[in-house]
Parts: structure tokens; sequence; C-alpha cells
């Protein structure tokens, strides 16, 4: 049934360049627009795992991600208006630079596709640039100028000064801002206190960082009450989407009847990647979905599938390696040809060990930690049938790790994914066998809700087989 209703209005939060300040003052502007009683749907651009898990804890709201090149263009108004159902204003956070999108890995030539900027050409939303004010003087009029008339179909409709020395600075950056036209909607002067542990992907993911994550946040919520114009971003915000929301259930269509297989979700402090969508679908293709800590936790006794996620096993390795009973759990299903779903943290997990503490064993390879970061989307191909795809299946992916495998003979397994690097030389990737398919390439599920439903089937079938 198509939507009556207008889609809640939208602000997208970019920037010229990575590191000036858009996850503070994303996820401080949800904060400070939930402190004042609106309903706040957080959004980010691109495969980001870890700026959803603070937009999460700012909004009150799941953080979802909108990305064209994993899902395709055509579903990121319907996933707008799903997971902004209800809310009186929407918050995206971009990603990388405003123009910033995918290269193609044939000709290297950078693309659109994947953009802040087509995100909010697709979703009719304005931009407000965050820019990192220091180094700039009155030459900010020239940038501001060029952002603003470089594609016409992206409207900047003004701009948040970020780490802003003094007061007197403050007024030349604004006057170089009236000059490109563009109104100032916040100055935020420089602080320390903002400043959120990293790691060597990124910011430590909220679920790890725990109440230092709600004081970050909070930190984050108070800046953004003070330094920004909320009614002026509030009044600024639109949306042009129109047509109905995203469904999990006509994504997955007629699901068979009768008892719902149970599908493990790994969870907790090392496995806390993931997209908000998967479990939707997975409950709408007839499993029931639990969620189970690898650290402390084990399967429920009915188990008949396994998820695992993305994450940063290798800082819990010791842990991880000292809960054996569930490392045989998972050795006895994957035997017993359970669909196991292992996607980089989940396939280090499936490895006979991770920088020496023993893992489930399940693949019969090493994983260590390294210096090498491996980043990008991948057009790849599935190279078997599995629980999860087809042979011939293409699918678009993203890897981001700095770990690596040491393979031992593998036996019993096919490579899962092919695919051409810029090189140009043929890729194989990951695994799959019996039920298992693991990989450190990244899907998004709403990308591809028949592998989903091909999951639950398999979960189905092995509940029977039982």
């Amino acid at each position: 049934m198509v939507s009556v209703h207008p889609a809640a209005p939208a602000v997208v939060v970019a920037a010229p360049a990575s590191g000036s300040g858009k996850t503070t003052v994303a996820t401080g502007l949800m904060g400070a627009l939930r402190q004042v009683g609106s309903t706040v749907a957080p959004f980010k651009v691109g495969p980001d795992y870890i700026d959803p898990g603070y937009h999460a804890l700012a909004a009150g709201r799941p953080g979802r991600n909108l990305d064209p090149v994993m899902v395709g263009a055509e579903r990121i108004a319907p996933l707008y208006r799903h997971g902004s159902t209800d809310c009186d204003i929407a918050v995206v956070e971009g990603v990388m630079g405003l123009f910033d999108g995918k290269i193609d890995a044939a000709s290297q030539q950078p693309s659109a596709e994947g953009s802040t900027a087509q995100v909010a050409a697709l979703l009719g939303a304005p931009v407000v640039l965050v820019v990192d004010a220091r180094g700039h003087s009155q030459s900010l009029a020239a940038v501001l100028h060029g952002f603003s008339t470089y594609d016409s179909s992206v409207r900047i409709g003004g701009v948040i000064l970020n780490r802003v020395g003094s007061p007197r600075h403050e007024q030349v950056l604004r006057q170089a801002s009236e000059r490109a036209g563009l109104p100032v909607l916040g100055a935020v002067p420089r602080m320390a206190e903002l400043e959120v542990p990293s790691r060597h992907l990124g910011l430590v993911p909220a679920a790890e960082h725990g109440a230092a994550a709600l004081q970050a946040v909070a930190a984050m919520t108070r800046l953004a009450t003070r330094h920004l114009d909320l009614p002026a971003i509030r009044a600024l915000a639109c949306s042009a989407v129109d047509g109905p929301a995203w469904d999990p259930a006509v994504e997955i269509g007629e699901v068979e009847s009768g008892a719902r297989p149970t599908v493990a979700i790994a969870g907790g402090r090392a496995f806390t990647f993931g997209y908000a969508e998967h479990r939707e679908l997975l409950v709408a293709a007839g499993a029931e979905v639990v969620t189970f800590d690898p650290l402390h936790d084990e399967l429920p006794a009915d188990t008949c599938g396994v998820v695992l996620p993305g994450g940063f096993p290798e800082e819990h390795a010791a842990a991880l390696a000292g809960n054996d009973g569930l490392l045989a759990q998972i050795r006895e299903l994957a035997a017993a040809g359970a669909p196991i779903h292992a996607e980089c943290a989940g396939l280090l997990y499936l490895a006979r060990s991770l920088d020496g503490s023993a893992m489930a064993a399940v693949i019969d390879v090493d994983a260590s930690f390294g210096s090498r970061l491996t980043l990008g989307y991948r057009d790849a191909v599935a190279l078997t049938d599995s629980s999860l795809f087809a042979a011939g299946e293409r699918v678009v992916g993203h890897e981001f790790h700095r770990t690596s495998l040491a393979r031992g003979d593998a036996a019993g397994y096919a490579p899962a994914w092919g695919w051409r690097p810029w090189d140009g030389a043929p890729a194989r990737e990951g695994f799959a066998g019996g039920g298992v398919h693991a990989s450190y390439l990244h899907t998004h599920p709403a990308g591809h809700p028949t592998a989903i439903a091909r999951f639950v089937s398999a979960a189905r079938d092995f509940a029977h087989r039982g």
C-alpha cells in the first residue's frame, strides 16, 4: 500500500573532506533535537557500522545506513521512509567529502555513486556543510562558492563552522559565508572534551565503549545545543521522498507456514557490525531471531542457523577462546550442515586461530592482525552454491579489515566470491561448503533479500532433519 503521509523532513550533514567533524556535529544535532522534543531518525551514508551506534544513543532509535552502492539507488527512498516512520525529522550523516563516491575497479575512474551528494539528491534534502575552520579565513568564501555551485542537483542550505579559534575568527568566517550566499547555522569552538577513542578502523564502537560512549554523546549534545541554530536547521529540513516505505515482508514474499526456526545472531562487544534490516528480514522470512554474546553465552538448544557479523574479535580473542563450550557448539553445527553466515569478524571466529588464540576451527586457516588496511567496494560474483547465494549471483559488497589469513588446506570449502580488483587480476575470496558461507566481504541484506530467504529456508530444512 502506498503511504499517504509525507516523508519526514531531513538535513544531510556533509563536509568538504573527512576529518571535518561530521560525526560530532551530526550526533550532537540528533541528541539536541531529541532533547527539545523531536523524534529523530538517524542515518549514515555508506557502509559504516560504527557511527550508527553513536547515532542510536543520541536519537534513541536504531541507526540505519543509506548506501546506494550496496542496495541500489532505487531502494534509498523506501529505506529512508521505513527508517523515519513516525519521526519529526531525520539527520543523515554523510561519508568522506560531499562528492566522494565509488571508484570503479576496472577503469579507476571516480563517480558520484555512493556519495553523500547522490543520497542528498535522492532524498531531495538540503545539505548542511560542516567546515573545519582551522586554517580558514576570508578564502572560505571561494571554497563555499565552489561546493554550492559544483552540482545543481545538490542544494547546500547552510554551513556549520567547526573548531573555530576565537570570536574574531568566527566573525571573519561568517562574513566569508555571507559572501558565498550561505547562512551560518552554527559556530562550534575548538574543544578537547569530545575526543572519542579511536581504533584501526575508526572510532571504538559504542557497544564496546560503554558508559564512556554515553558521556561522549551527552557532550556532543551539549555542544550542539549551545552552538547550533536548532530552529534554523529545523526550518531548513525537507524531503522530496514519496512512494511506499521499504517493507521486509514484501521483500521476502510468501513464507512457508509452520514452526519458526531459531536463528542466533552474535552480538556483544566483539560482534558489533550489522544492519537493522538484517534482523527484520530474518523475522519476515519466518525465523525466530535471538542474540547471543560469544564472550560468555552458549547457543539456544534449538538453534538451526547462526549469523556471525563483523566486529573486532582481535580485541577480545583470549576471551572468545575461553568460551570453549560455544566454540564446540559452532563446530558441531557446522559439521552437521547447519547454515552459518559469517562476515569478516565471523570468518575470523570460524578460523583455527586468531593471533594465536584458539577459535572454532571450522575452517582450517589461521588469522592474524596486521598493519595493512584492505578497504573498498567489490563487484563480486558467487562462485559456488551456498546457504545464501546461488552460483552466478552478483553482489556489490564492501571489505574493511586489517587481518589476513594464512591458509591451510581448507578441505571441503570452495571460494565463496570472485572479483577483479584494480589491477585486473582475478581474486578468489571466502569459503563456501556445507551450510557455511564465510567471507571478508560485507553485504547489505536489504540489497539481497532472496539471500536471507534462502538462509532461513536452509535453517528450516536443518530443523526438519533434526
